[in-house]
């Protein structure tokens, strides 16, 4: 990773959490009596070169299950307020100290789940050739509401065009976008589809095979 941009990341994310501390305060309050503990979601994720590393969120989601103990879906367990921290972002505000830990960026892929690594296609895992981030280029045109291979697709174009000028233009484009609450999810989803793979009838899956 470049230097500029590490420095740029640790410069951003130290700034933010200072200047944020209160907000972070409250939504830790708020999730504490609304959620309950603890108060940060944690999650294994794929980052550099597919490396895991583990994810913070504010959670969103309070533990309700059925009568077996099996999780209810995520839309019956996302409450109202976590809804606001998902379409505002806010939840997303514990990934700075992933940043400052060097395990992401401000700009980059989204960290996705580790069930989906082995359904990409060699061109698809090109997006773990730099860290994940808070926010990335497929965020920034369409989020939630793009297909996946759209998503795959910024990506790697992201992968193989960046520059500092374009982190810059995403995290200010990002805020836009924040402000506007575009994209946050799917129709009929509590935020977006699983991808369960590219099509058996496509190179690009019969690449995947070989791949992993």
């Amino acid at each position: 990773m470049p230097i500029v941009k590490r420095l740029m990341d640790l410069v951003i994310a130290l700034l933010a959490m200072i200047l944020l501390s209160p907000v972070f305060l409250i939504i830790g309050i708020l999730v504490a009596f609304l959620h309950g503990f603890p108060i940060f979601f944690k999650q294994e994720r794929p980052g550099y070169q597919g490396e895991i590393f583990t994810i913070l969120k504010f959670r969103t989601m309070q533990d309700l299950t059925d009568e077996q103990g099996v999780p209810l879906p995520d839309a019956q367990r996302l409450t109202k307020f976590g809804r606001f921290l998902r379409a505002s972002s806010l939840d997303e505000l514990p990934e700075l100290i992933n940043v400052l830990k060097g395990e992401m960026s401000i700009v980059g892929p989204r960290p996705l789940l580790v069930a989906y690594l082995p359904r990409y296609s060699p061109s698809q895992f090109r997006r773990h050739e730099v860290l994940p981030g808070i926010t990335g280029w497929a965020q920034i045109h369409g989020r939630n509401i793009i297909t996946w291979q759209e998503k795959f697709d910024l990506d790697v174009w992201y992968v193989d065009n960046w520059s500092l000028w374009l982190d810059i233009k995403t995290i200010v484009l990002t805020i836009v976008k924040v402000l506007k609450w575009e994209g946050i999810s799917q129709p009929g989803q509590a935020t977006a589809e699983l991808f369960m793979g590219n099509p058996p009838d496509t190179n690009e899956q019969s690449s995947s095979d070989n791949h992993h």
